[in-house]
């Protein structure tokens, strides 16, 4: 079972798979680029995840950003 659920994260994005996909890809995109940051000491150019996760992989962050609300999808 996944989650978060599509049927909720379909109700965050106005119902477009389309923005969906493509916000979640961009948000996985720059925790990826945080998370290799930190090597390197500098914490200027993209934001930590905004919320807890027990996954390590981005694009599950990403979308449980956008379930909760931390996220806003337009399309």
């Amino acid at each position: 079972m996944m989650y978060p659920r599509l049927d909720d994260l379909l109700a965050s994005a106005d119902g477009s798979r389309y923005a969906l996909v493509i916000a979640g890809a961009k948000r996985a995109r720059q925790i990826n680029n945080y998370h290799h940051q930190l090597g390197e000491g500098t914490f200027d150019d993209f934001a930590p995840p905004l919320v807890e996760s027990r996954s390590k992989n981005y694009l599950t962050m990403a979308l449980e950003e956008v379930a909760e609300g931390k996220i806003k999808v337009s399309y």
